[in-house]
């Protein structure tokens, strides 16, 4: 048997998984994660409102419960758990799907105020990621400046305006709930440095926004008329035009003063410095910036001054290096040929990625499926060399004798048992366990 670890359990480790067993009848796979859950941004990611995404772990429970699929969730594979030079010595292939794990950087004067934040902190703290360092987001806060206009930039916006009535329903874990709740924040400007033709959100998700109860929307026809595209969006592509049609309507509409919230759709103004009152972040500084022909903008020496206690910038994701791999700091990736991955400009045997490691963080879920496949070609193509390596009779004996102390596939379900506990205790529906002590305690009570 074809012995393959696969490094991630999100789509793209899941739909890897997948695809190997499902190409080859002699192939074993062990999904290992850092985490005590599988599912990576489908579980942490995924706003808790968009109930029929979240419903695609469904879809990845199935991988994971495959008779040739083991989930071996916990693992930290790196400096301070599993090198991966060990992780190469227990499984004759290695293909790593561990996405794009920090934000890009505005690298503007204020950035680190606090107040500041990268959209991805907020996401995980009312996502109730276990590595979330602070619940102090919202404290104080009247007005929000949301960088970015991409489907992020969006959730986040959304997350702001929503009621207790709404987020209730949800898996959002108790303390976020209640902080959002008793949110003081009634204005959210989501800002974007280029024109609304340009812009990376979903009409689906832009759409959402104008159903928001008790919110209303504000968009300057003047400051969408900048962009060439705008007053005909017919040479667009579909999904930019139905962007632009949106927004046209909302801006043909007047907004709604009465609304408890008010969303702000603000574009061509670039962010160049946060501003502080009393150590922490008052406003956000913006040039004004104009169409340079090109397909980008430049600036124009206007400037405009928005206030803000709270500033989430989604302004995209990168990936890290990883320990014992090449990589390439241009573009946040691991180079590669057709996953597998390249030192030197030669391929190594043995060693495959998949993902936005692998070709950067673009796409959808869905984009994933295709880009697992490629890379499991490649892994099957060179089975007949990798057999060759003499491995242990099983890894996770060996993994044990080492100290580790993986959660299987049982701890994981005795975490959703707790979560579903929890939720029935608290009068709503399952809710998330929102640390890694009250993760690991549920997931290892299935085993006392």
């Amino acid at each position: 048997m074809l012995r393959v670890a696969v490094v991630g359990s999100g789509p793209s480790g899941c739909y890897t998984a997948q695809s190997l067993v499902q190409q080859n009848s002699e192939v074993v796979v062990d999904v290992l994660d850092r985490l005590p859950c599988p599912y990576g941004l489908v579980r942490y990611g995924v706003a808790p409102d968009h109930e029929k995404i979240k419903s695609l772990q469904n879809n990845l429970r199935t991988v994971l419960e495959h008779e040739r699929v083991r989930f071996l969730g916990g693992v930290r594979i790196g400096p301070g758990g599993v090198p991966t030079a060990r992780l190469r010595e227990l499984y004759h292939a290695v293909v790593y799907c561990v996405g794009a794990a920090t934000d890009r950087r505005l690298g503007i004067p204020g950035e680190d105020l606090p107040g500041s934040w990268s959209a991805t902190e907020f996401v995980s703290w009312y996502s109730a990621h276990p590595d979330t360092a602070t619940d102090g987001f919202v404290v104080g806060a009247r007005s929000a400046v949301v960088i970015g206009v991409g489907n992020v930039a969006v959730d986040v916006t959304r997350m702001l305006a929503r009621g207790l009535a709404e987020l209730s329903p949800t898996d959002m874990p108790q303390a976020a709930l209640a902080a959002l709740a008793a949110s003081q924040v009634t204005a959210v400007h989501m800002v974007g440095r280029r024109g609304p033709s340009q812009a990376r959100f979903t009409t689906k998700e832009l759409r959402e926004l104008g159903g928001l109860p008790g919110t209303g929307i504000t968009v300057d026809p003047a400051e969408l008329s900048l962009d060439p595209a705008y007053t005909d969006p017919s040479g667009l592509p579909a999904a930019p035009r139905r962007n632009v049609e949106v927004l046209r309507g909302w801006a043909g509409t007047p907004p709604d003063d009465t609304a408890p919230h008010h969303i702000h759709l603000r574009f061509f103004l670039r962010p160049v410095a946060l501003l502080a009152d009393a150590g922490r972040v008052a406003a956000v500084r913006f040039e004004r910036t104009a169409p340079d022909g090109r397909g980008g903008v430049s600036g124009t020496g206007v400037f405009e001054e928005i206030e803000a206690q709270l500033v989430l910038r989604s302004v995209g994701y990168r990936g890290v290096p990883l320990e014992g791999l090449p990589f390439d700091t241009a573009t946040g990736t691991v180079p590669h040929l057709a996953g597998r991955v390249l030192r030197e400009g030669a391929v190594t045997p043995g060693e495959y990625v998949a993902g936005w490691i692998k070709r950067g963080p673009t796409g959808v879920i869905g984009t994933n499926r295709p880009c697992a496949k490629e890379t499991v070609i490649s892994v099957l193509e060179d089975t007949a060399a990798l057999l060759h390596k003499h491995l242990p009779d099983d890894p996770l004996t060996a993994l044990r004798a080492e100290g580790v102390r993986p959660v299987e596939w049982a701890g994981w379900q005795a975490i959703e048992r707790a979560e579903a506990e929890l939720g029935a205790a608290l009068g709503r529906g399952v809710v998330k366990l929102p640390d890694w002590q009250s993760l690991m305690n549920a997931a290892h009570s299935s085993t006392v």
